[in-house]
């Protein structure tokens, strides 16, 4: 059974079961600090489970891009080593918000796996929670009893804690789960050990499919458990075992899922799939790196050295790092896969064919300049081994090159081992500790309990109509980090204050009391569908009642830039073609940022004719046209734009600027005359084929001029109030450069009187002339020099030092001869001496050059080049 037929008869299944089939949410996660990307099948559900929305139906069916890197069995550094584990995966899941529980969770998933899939129900093993009496929890009697309808009692074990009560956190919804597990075994194998004795031990073979898990608790801060008031169910299957398994196959990386992409892989790299471990792994990693990436770009997140993007940058670089090492892959290779993936995975996710072009050229950039680093470090680890005074490396410098320059450790001790070193792995350990614990320190969030003050189904956002209304507090909670010290989280029964998202920050403001107290709130986020208030401060009376304010003067500036990004989108697809879609942007009250998919540099000539294309929007006065709560297919097939990475309800919100018209939730102004101005501040790559406009509007945009006009005036004085500013500043720039071209004449003429000096001070040692000298000259000078006394000079060893503005500049010249005969480097000289100056260099073994910040060092630093003539 093909992979694309097993996804499509379980979706089938629980359709026929009332269930509703949803798409796939986009793997990167917004509007939960808990998480980066999604991780479970459950987790776009969790506002459901925290009682914050209400979903579609009490009946849910889908497949979930998953993405982990940590965690059980998850370990990014582990992904490849096995047949099962990966990063990226599907999560074939069905949940129940408060409609069944057990019985229909098991008899189902029952009924599919051995009458639709028709696995062997002598292979099934399942699982149920053995309870802890440390939590006062039972034994899961009631799961034991649903399942002993359909499997014989030795086939049904007991789970402890870890393996059988499942959390979503360290608060939340939790509670009992059944996994079913499957021995693929040979018989032979299954006569020498039964299947129970390996269940939850790693074996390869027999492996966890199916996790059935009932929410029955909610666990509180204080670790303590609560039963929730409504009980549900959130299973999750993992696609690629199933594949495994109706297949008929050993290894998930067998399986139709990842044999397209191994095949192109070995036709790439000229290798062959199973006959070699190390290049097996190798093929493994770069298969499962390749999906987890592309999904990923897919779904809005591009590579970058912070937060999630420095996730999906790691994952690329280990499968750069293991084409590198053990496919012999030196150039970018890994963006070619892209067009496999797409063509085998674009019917169930079509945003890899939307975002094709995307992923191959973000790949192969990213392929491309960590291939550079990687020879980058090769030179670098070089001059660690060449400066080691014994043969294990310091853990410290390999660290350094690792977290510095992102060399690999493993590629470093691999190496290491091949030149006859070790690696001080404790101290790299010690190292990468250190460093683990201070981001984990600086990111540690402690979040109390919610303290409900009233009961409240639905916050009503009515920040669209009014800046300030009537609100009540429901509940709060207090939380704590390093970086933000104390704060308090409210929440109202209803709230002007628009929470940050859709690349909008939050609205600041303030909550006035009854007796005109008056406590700010500091930020506005959303959590699992939960609009939350910051505040430094609690109101004295919690349940009084409040006026909440919005800052005005704020929302109004981050209004103006928001939609100025409409238009700007609308400018750049008129100018620059219909290719062009928006792949992120930020709106704040000073400034906006946009990005955007194109494949050249903006000109100047292009960038002010979209500048242009905004003004003459706003100064047309166009209003805003706002429709609140139409189907999303009604407002598409209308000509709204959908946005990068975004996830959409049924009934979304329309905006429109005259022919500008695209789906947001954002705060606008009610005129485009309201914006006053839009000036570009800036162009610039992102990543390949993501280019980034910085603008400014309004307040800032008036600031803009203010500031332009002072400093031409300033400028204009400088000039004595010269009537042609620019014809002055143009003349000056003549002068100064027919004035360098003096001064480089002179600096040659200088060289050339010293050059006989010099010749005159040269010594003979050993046979060899020798010159060590300190020279008033800057670094071209002393080049230069060097050059011209070795071309009249044979068997030259020459250093020169110079104290040029305030920086200690060493140079080494070795004439070629001297150099091959005497197996001199100038290179490794002037490394050596370079510590005299606190510095560093090199170069070629017959010239060479080193800077330091310690120009009191070069009188020692030149004493010592005599040394490397004895």
């Amino acid at each position: 059974m093909k992979s694309k037929e097993i996804r499509s008869q379980f979706l089938e299944f629980f359709k026929s079961k009332q269930h509703a089939i949803v798409p796939s949410a986009p793997m990167v996660v917004k509007n939960d600090p808990t998480l980066m990307f999604i991780n479970s099948g459950m987790a776009p559900f969790k506002e459901y489970f925290l009682g914050n929305g209400k979903p579609k139906s009490n009946r849910i069916a889908d497949t979930q891009k998953c993405l982990r890197v940590s965690g059980k069995h998850n370990d990014l550094e582990e992904v490849g080593m096995d047949t099962y584990h990966h990063t990226m995966f599907e999560m074939l899941g069905n949940w129940s918000f408060g409609d069944y529980f057990k019985k229909e969770a098991i008899e189902w998933a029952w009924e599919l796996l051995t009458e639709v899939y028709k696995i062997d129900k002598e292979i099934l093993y399942v699982t149920i929670f053995e309870g802890d009496e440390s939590e006062g929890l039972e034994r899961d009697t009631e799961a034991y009893e649903l399942w002993k309808q359909f499997v014989p009692e030795d086939r049904i074990l007991n789970g402890n804690k870890k393996d059988n009560f499942w959390e979503m956190g360290d608060q939340g919804p939790c509670g009992p789960c059944s996994e079913i597990h499957v021995d693929i075994r040979s018989a032979e194998e299954k006569a020498k050990i039964s299947g129970k004795d390996l269940v939850n031990n790693d074996h390869p073979q027999v492996v966890e499919i199916w996790n059935l898990v009932f929410m029955q608790f909610n666990r509180k801060a204080n670790g303590s458990l609560e039963k929730l008031p409504a009980q549900h169910v959130d299973t999750g299957m993992g696609f690629e075992r199933l594949c495994m398994v109706l297949q008929n196959k050993q290894s998930n990386y067998d399986t139709d899922v990842f044999t397209p992409l191994i095949r192109e892989i070995e036709a790439i790299t000229n290798s062959k799939y199973g006959k070699d471990e190390k290049k097996d792994i190798a093929t493994r990693v770069i298969a499962d790196h390749v999906r987890a990436v592309a999904f990923s770009i897919a779904d809005g997140q591009l590579p970058s050295n912070t937060g999630a993007g420095y996730v999906i940058r790691r994952i690329l670089r280990r499968a750069i790092r293991y084409g590198f090492t053990f496919l012999d892959k030196k150039e970018p290779f890994i963006y070619k896969l892209v067009e496999t993936l797409s063509a085998q995975m674009g019917d169930a996710f079509p945003e890899l064919i939307t975002e094709k072009n995307l992923i191959t050229n973000v790949i192969r950039e990213e392929e491309q300049s960590f291939l550079r680093t990687l020879d980058q470090g090769l030179v670098l680890l070089e001059n660690v081994i060449e400066t080691a005074d014994s043969k294990e490396i310091s853990g410290k410098k390999a660290f350094e090159l690792y977290d510095t320059f992102g060399f690999p450790i493993d590629l470093t001790a691999l190496i290491l081992r091949e030149r006859g070193y070790s690696l001080n792995e404790k101290e790299f350990d010690a190292e990468l500790q250190q460093q683990k614990d201070r981001s984990r320190a600086a990111t540690k969030v402690e979040t109390g309990d919610w303290i409900v003050l009233e009961k409240d189904d639905v916050e009503e956002f009515v920040g669209y109509d009014t800046l300030d209304t009537q609100v009540r507090i429901t509940k709060y909670r207090k939380v704590e980090s390093k970086k933000e010290g104390e704060m308090y989280q409210l929440v109202f029964n209803l709230t002007p204050f628009y929470p940050e998202g859709g690349g909008q920050v939050g609205d600041k403001g303030y909550l006035k009391a009854a007796d005109g107290g008056i406590t700010y709130i500091v930020d506005t986020k959303k959590e699992n569908n939960l609009i939350i208030h910051f505040t430094k401060t609690l109101p004295r009376n919690l349940e009084g009642t409040f006026v909440a304010v919005v800052d005005e003067k704020q929302r109004n500036r981050t209004a103006a830039n928001h939609t100025a990004t409409h238009l700007l989108h609308q400018g750049l697809r008129n100018i620059l073609g219909e290719h062009v879609t928006q792949k992120g942007s930020m709106v704040h009250s000073r400034n906006l940022r946009f990005d955007f998919s194109h494949f050249a540099k903006v000109t100047d000539e292009e960038l002010k004719q979209v500048e242009d294309f905004v003004n003459a929007r706003i100064r047309e006065g166009i209003a805003l046209e706002e429709r609140r709560n139409i189907p999303y297919q009604q407002a598409i097939d209308e000509g709204a734009i959908a946005l990068f990475g975004e996830k959409y309800g049924d009934s979304v919100r329309a905006i429109k600027f005259g022919k500008s018209m695209e789906l947001c939730g954002g705060t606008h102004v009610p005129n485009t005359n309201d914006i006053w101005h839009f000036i570009i501040t800036s162009e610039g790559a992102v990543a390949s084929g993501i280019r980034r406009i910085e603008a400014i509007t309004g307040d800032a945009a008036k600031q803009y001029f203010i500031d332009r006009s002072e400093s031409f005036a300033s400028l204009q004085k400088a000039l004595n109030n010269a009537q042609n500013p620019l014809k002055a500043v143009e003349s000056l720039q003549e002068e100064n450069s027919a004035l360098q071209k003096q001064i480089q004449q002179l600096l040659k003429d200088k060289a050339k009187n010293l050059k006989g000096e010099l010749k005159a001070e040269i010594e003979v040692i050993n046979g060899i002339n020798f010159l060590a000298k300190k020279i008033d000259l800057d670094a071209g000078g002393m080049k230069d020099l060097a050059f011209e006394m070795g071309g009249e000079t044979e068997n030259l060893f020459l250093v020169f030092g110079a104290d040029h503005d305030g920086k200690a500049l060493l140079a080494c010249y070795i004439s070629k001869e001297l150099a091959a005969d005497k197996n001199l480097d100038a290179g490794k000289i002037v490394r050596e001496l370079g510590k005299y100056i606190q510095g560093g260099g090199g170069g070629q073994p017959f010239f060479a050059t080193a800077g330091g910040k310690n120009p009191a060092g070069i009188k020692e630093a030149l004493e010592k080049a005599k040394d490397f003539l004895r």
